[in-house]
């Protein structure tokens, strides 16, 4: 018990459901509740467990590398960034859809299979769904804010995103036309640390699944 496992956790409401979760169990930061903290790494020295916050799309890189031991990240990023990790465990938190979604007379162009442009800001996930799940062609453009704009200012016939309510869709006249998976925060952990670390990793895991 001499090496820390370290956590990585996405920032913002993951993060605290998380905290939640681990407090469930046992595992607490106080360092982390103070809310004025500059640290960027969190330490609970008894348990030897280290935490950090990263930006969601940086999880898995530093899962990958053995940076962080263990990450918890929204499945959707765990898609899009498509690192060597193994997913262990669904927190079940988080729950949305990832969908394709556009104006109603967007619905043939799917249906017909015309070559089409997406826009999203999951580019790999986009273009995985319509190559391998609709053998459609598309043209895709990468977009970093509100996607909702494509398809209004004519940028693209339809667009892939996240959907929880859909009330955003609707009030810009959109719908969802197609969903491509269901997404929520999972738990990654790096390969090396499995096989190194086998028994306090699988016990951190039969211990949340008590909880969930």
């Amino acid at each position: 018990m001499d090496r820390y496992l370290t956590f990585a956790l996405g920032k913002g409401r993951l993060a605290n459901k998380t905290m939640e979760l681990f407090e469930k169990i046992g595992i607490t930061c106080e360092e982390m509740k103070d809310k004025n903290s500059r640290k960027l790494i969190f330490v609970n020295e008894e348990l030897k467990l280290r935490f950090f916050l990263a930006k969601g799309p940086d999880v898995p890189t530093y899962v990958e590398y053995g940076a962080a031991d263990i990450g918890v990240v929204g499945k959707d990023t765990i898609m899009e960034e498509n690192r060597n990790v193994y997913e262990v465990l669904d927190l079940g938190y988080g729950k949305c859809r990832m969908c394709v979604c556009g104006p109603e007379s967007a619905r043939k162009l799917l249906e017909h299979h015309e070559r089409i442009r997406v826009a999203s800001k999951y580019p790999v996930i986009a273009k995985d769904y319509f190559a391998n799940k609709k053998h459609q062609t598309i043209d895709i453009i990468k977009l970093n804010g509100s996607v909702e704009l494509g398809p209004l200012v004519e940028l693209s016939d339809v667009i892939v995103d996240i959907v929880e309510t859909g009330s955003t869709l609707r009030e810009n006249g959109l719908e969802v036309l197609e969903e491509v998976c269901p997404l929520s925060a999972r738990m990654i952990v790096n390969p090396v640390s499995m096989q190194m670390e086998t028994a306090r990793i699988k016990d951190l895991v039969e211990r949340i699944k008590t909880v969930l």
